[in-house]
């Protein structure tokens, strides 16, 4: 059954919620406000910023403050978890509700359940933008990463960009990950063993970017590529033909523009043992080799040892800048959201035309991820629903934090009868009155019964 979608201001929760040319634009915006910091206390005078960081931060909230002090703007900031209405269990909903509107005129969330920052947007009466949800998705601190990037290269299409550390985990590596293959980037994977990037990220390069992975070759890297380590190219733009090799095909990688390091996210880790020992370490010795001769050396802070303090003084490590651009890149971002700057670019496709289909689960499908808000908040107000992927194989993602489920049936909510998804009447249930479901004891539970004739109304 389609969801209803409640109207709401253009917020930032993923990435994806900026066109590049918007991203692009935002950038030209950045380097004016950079120029001079102290020179736009006027844009958003008056402006009230709430900050509601349900988990820990320090960058990423400070900056956010500057960022809206430097615009004119006030905040008001809730810092501790422990110290908000969520201790005595209120919704994240129901706080949204209050604070976005009454209390203050743009949100910026931090949150530790995947998908909490599509909840506080959809909930929220103003702009919201996602400070980092769990596991999920950090689209700020991407703009960062790409402006500084841009900046030190003067491009982004076609770099190639080496992740390293644990990439199962983190989020701005996810988020990194998706905003690179819009800009045709390509991207060589160096995980810490068991940390690899998640499959549910893949897929999702491969069917909306059209990025493959391919065994790679990065020859002797000290303290990054050892014999454990599953090294993958993951490419847009070099179109290898797969199919046609009888071989399994290596990418022989030859020169790295950037390398993006990444601590062990051990607050989300469930029993995955990471042993320091062993964690990637990025260090003098490691950018020797000729590869590295015009990399920038990257990471989203803060660092445990994964970059060795020797590199710190090395002209190409730039993450202490990283983080001073964090200022410039977010004031444009905030007066781009509180209507006082334009974007002379087009918005996503989303923005111009109506929002994807969107099914209520109404009993049925239960987000795979075990860290959704939608699994963590129980009895809140947030219905569970689903984004339609691929019709044709019935897969769809969560609308709040994007993992991926394959149904195994369809149901009519309208007679309360399903029938396998395989089935031709599963294509001529209107969509409006679609229910799916990943087991017949799933539909039986929420009392639905099969198709007496292996077929359904519309």
């Amino acid at each position: 059954m389609l969801a209803a979608m409640p109207s709401a201001p253009r917020s930032l929760v993923s990435i994806e919620d900026l066109s590049v040319g918007e991203i692009l634009e935002l950038f030209r915006h950045a380097e004016e406000f950079g120029a001079d910091l102290t020179a736009w206390t006027h844009l958003c005078r008056g402006a009230i910023m709430a900050t509601l960081f349900l988990e820990p931060s320090t960058r990423t909230r400070l900056s956010f403050e500057a960022a809206m002090h430097r615009l004119g703007g006030g905040v008001i900031t809730v810092s501790d978890a422990s110290s908000s209405s969520q201790a005595k269990g209120e919704s994240l909903a129901d706080t949204v509700r209050v604070v976005g509107g009454p209390y203050a005129d743009i949100v910026v969330i931090r949150h530790p359940d995947d998908g909490a920052a599509r909840v506080a947007a959809r909930y929220a009466r103003v702009p919201v933008i996602n400070g980092g949800d769990g596991a999920h998705e950090h689209p700020t601190q991407t703009l960062c990463d790409l402006y500084t990037l841009w900046k030190e290269k003067g491009r982004l299409e076609g770099l190639d960009v080496v992740l390293c550390g644990d990439l199962r985990h983190s989020r701005t590596v996810h988020s990194f990950a998706y905003a690179l293959a819009r800009f045709r980037a390509n991207i060589v994977t160096i995980p810490y063993p068991g940390l690899e990037m998640p499959q549910y990220v893949l897929d999702r390069l491969r069917r909306e970017f059209g990025v493959q992975a391919i065994a790679a070759s990065v020859g002797e890297l000290p303290g990054l590529a050892g014999k454990e380590n599953s090294v993958a190219y993951l490419t847009a733009s070099r179109p290898h033909q797969l199919a046609l090799f009888t071989q399994p095909t290596i990418e022989q990688v030859q020169h790295i523009d950037a390398i993006y390091m990444t601590r062990a996210q051990r607050e989300r880790h469930a029993g995955d043992e990471v042993r320091r020992e062993n964690y990637p370490r990025l260090s003098g010795e490691s950018l020797r080799s000729a590869m590295f001769k015009d990399a920038r050396v990257m990471h989203p802070l803060p660092r445990l040892d994964e970059i060795s303090h020797e590199v710190d003084d090395d002209p190409r490590a730039v993450y202490f800048r990283q983080a001073e651009l964090g200022v410039p890149i977010r004031m444009a971002l905030m007066a781009f959201l509180l209507g006082q700057i334009r974007l002379d670019a087009e918005p996503p496709a989303r923005f111009a035309v109506q929002p994807g289909l969107s099914f209520d689960a109404h009993g049925g499908l239960r987000c795979r991820n075990e860290r959704c808000i939608t699994n963590r908040e129980g009895s809140g107000p947030v219905v569970r629903d689903f984004r339609l992927v691929e019709e044709a194989t019935a897969l769809l993602a969560c609308a709040y934090c994007d993992k991926e489920v394959r149904a195994a049936f369809v149901g009519n909510a309208q007679t309360k009868e399903y029938v396998p998804v395989s089935v031709p009447a599963a294509a001529r249930i209107d969509l409006e009155h679609r229910v799916y479901f990943v087991s017949e004891e799933q539909a039986a539970t929420a009392a639905y019964r099969p198709a007496a004739t292996g077929d359904v109304a519309r």
